[in-house]
């Protein structure tokens, strides 16, 4: 399609989008091609209703190419993965294999159920990557806010895909957004009540960063520990000190640009 077409219709569906009064995530799935992929929806992962994903393949086709699982967010309240289809659309227009998946939430369920279906849902897509003309070893799990944490557990704590009858290292790689990867001690009373986790106990099995060990041998690293940096971006005139506000969702809204490399006195570099 020309670009000058797709740009009008782009710009049409943006209005249709605005007069009907969409949410943002509605408004960017109409704007997203629907030539770049091809859809299987509804595809089981488990028995429970909720353990369902979503595939969007190349519409050229695949042949060897990489998969990538994707597990959104909310909090482990909520979510549903046909609002991500523009991340599916933007996977599968390069040439990957993408798998949208939903998992079970609170209140039906809590730590580590969410945990446990990210890990069946990674056992089949390793079971059923070449179906779709992709390699199962080169398996990668993505996620967004309280996905990230999901696919962050099962790629760091091998116990996970091994209790769902997978290889533990079947993952190749994790891309995370945004996720809570370092949070103990947590400090939301209702996330310790969701998760059934304690309060104020580092190390706990919970963790992903427990479960991220360091080769033996090789050096600590003392300059980007997460809570020091944290640490450093509150502080007045810190190394990379930023102004914003806390969303409903727990996410820091920036209200301006970071302060990166501040100098002494305030002078930028």
């Amino acid at each position: 399609m020309p670009f000058a077409v797709r740009r009008r219709r782009l710009l049409g569906g943006a209005l249709a989008a605005l007069a009907a009064g969409c949410a943002p995530v509605s408004l960017i799935n109409r704007l997203t091609p629907t030539d770049t992929y091809r859809r299987e929806p509804g595809l089981a992962y488990g028995p429970h209703a909720r353990q369902r994903l979503d595939a969007y393949l190349p519409a050229a086709g695949a042949s060897r190419a990489p998969v990538v699982l994707f597990f959104y967010g909310g909090a482990w309240r909520s979510g549903d993965r046909a609002d991500y289809l523009f991340v599916g659309e933007a996977l599968a227009s390069r040439g990957i294999v993408a798998l949208v998946a939903d998992y079970r939430l609170y209140p039906e369920v809590r730590f580590p159920a969410f945990v446990a279906d990210a890990a069946l849902a990674a056992a089949w897509a390793v079971t059923h990557a070449a179906q779709f003309g992709a390699d199962p070893g080169r398996l990668f799990v993505m996620g967004h806010s309280a996905g990230a944490y999901n696919a962050a557990m099962i790629a760091l704590d091998r116990s996970y895909l091994a209790a769902a009858d997978a290889d533990p290292a079947a993952i190749r790689g994790l891309i995370g957004l945004a996720g809570p990867y370092d949070f103990l001690p947590l400090s939301s009373p209702p996330a310790a009540r969701d998760l059934r986790l304690p309060r104020d106990l580092a190390g706990h099995p919970a963790d992903p960063l427990r479960a991220a060990r360091r080769p033996a041998g090789a050096p600590a690293d003392r300059s980007a520990r997460p809570r020091r940096r944290s640490r450093q971006q509150r502080a007045p005139g810190g190394a990379a000190a930023r102004r914003g506000r806390r969303g409903a969702d727990g996410h820091l809204r920036p209200l301006g640009p970071p302060d990166l490399d501040r100098r002494p006195g305030g002078a930028a570099p």
